[in-house]
């Protein structure tokens, strides 16, 4: 296991983090628990959570069970200061969550306590924001995204307040570093500016999409995160589970996400089916697990913190850990960029 700086913080982070949506839903308290034992003892030292979790589904009656259960194994454990613990504070659309409304300094405030009281700590490492309160292109929603309704003035006082806010709480200790999610390139560098220009905390990461089918990080936030220092936490680096092959030819696992959450987050559609079999066909020719030559190429990327891994068993989580030790060879390297070539957006 290898470790990276987050941003310029000096925090240490494994570069496999292990992910936590699924828990309180898909997996129990002690399910949970047995995958944080195991990561730990594999060098894993990350983990991401929100107040949002479990997703699969999203519910009023599981809202923040993912937290506690971290929580209880944070306070049976005793290795606090061993750990990463990585949380986010959700933006609008859920009425359950603050009335649905989006961001603010009150609302952060609230959020954040409420994490750290689930979590039984006295701080967070990676206090993120979930999603951008003037929308974004992530999620599909790059087909209809429209920046030009934003009103600049307003979007940069909105940021201003947040900044300021999260400035107040690394001060008094609640947080260490703070970070972005579901982030553009312009909002990224707007958010360095401010802290620049008035003496607040700089975005330390980024946590967005990516995989093999979805790859817009390589472009413009790419350069971002070269030139300032921000890596990426990347999330879904198996597409929902699309990149090891188990949705092929109709198949629906039962209890997998696909059988809970319909279309993966607007994932599964006929464009994927060519593009995920010719990985998996590439994989197996090299003789290589699918999901171990998805995540492995994520882990190599130059702009990669850390890579988000999630599983719903043991055996799933040990292949996903072990890609940690997984090599690409060039000919698997160069299959890659023929197949992206050939399907460069198939989500």
């Amino acid at each position: 296991m290898r470790y990276n700086t987050l941003g310029r913080t000096g925090i240490k982070v494994s570069e496999i983090c292990l992910g936590t949506m699924t828990w309180g839903s898909q997996n129990t308290p002690a399910e949970a628990h047995e995958q944080l034992d195991y990561a730990f003892d594999h060098g894993v030292n990350l983990i991401d959570t929100a107040e949002l979790y479990p997703t699969t589904p999203l519910s009023e009656e599981t809202y923040g069970s993912t937290e506690r259960i971290i929580g209880d194994w944070l306070a049976a454990r005793g290795r606090r200061d061993d750990v990463v613990v990585a949380t986010k504070v959700a933006g609008s659309g859920r009425p359950y969550i603050r009335n649905g409304e989006p961001i603010t300094p009150q609302g952060i405030d609230q959020a954040l306590e409420a994490s750290l009281r689930r979590l039984k700590t006295d701080y967070i490492d990676l206090y993120q924001l979930h999603w951008p309160n003037r929308g974004h292109y992530h999620f599909r929603n790059a087909w209809s995204y429209d920046p030009s309704r934003q009103e600049t003035e307003q979007v940069t006082a909105d940021l201003k307040a947040i900044l300021d806010k999260l400035g107040d709480l690394v001060k008094a200790g609640k947080i260490r570093a703070i970070g972005l999610s579901n982030e553009t390139a312009w909002g990224t560098m707007k958010m360095l500016n401010l802290a620049r220009r008035y003496g607040l905390p700089r975005v330390a990461t980024i946590q967005n999409e990516y995989n093999l089918l979805y790859r817009p990080y390589d472009l413009d936030l790419a350069e971002v995160s070269h030139h300032e220092d921000v890596g990426l936490l990347a999330y879904s680096p198996l597409a929902a589970g699309l990149l090891t092959g188990k949705y092929l030819d109709g198949a629906k696992p039962a209890g997998s996400r696909l059988s809970i959450n319909g279309d993966l987050g607007g994932r599964f559609t006929p464009h994927q089916e060519p593009a995920v079999a010719a990985y998996v066909a590439l994989a197996r020719e090299h003789g290589l697990d699918p999901a171990q030559m998805a995540l492995a190429f994520c882990l190599r990327r130059p702009f990669m913190t850390s890579v988000i891994i999630g599983a719903t068993s043991m055996a799933q989580l040990m292949t996903n850990i072990g890609a940690a030790g997984v090599t690409l060879s060039q000919d698997v390297m160069n299959g890659i960029r023929r197949l992206h070539r050939l399907y460069p957006a198939p989500i």
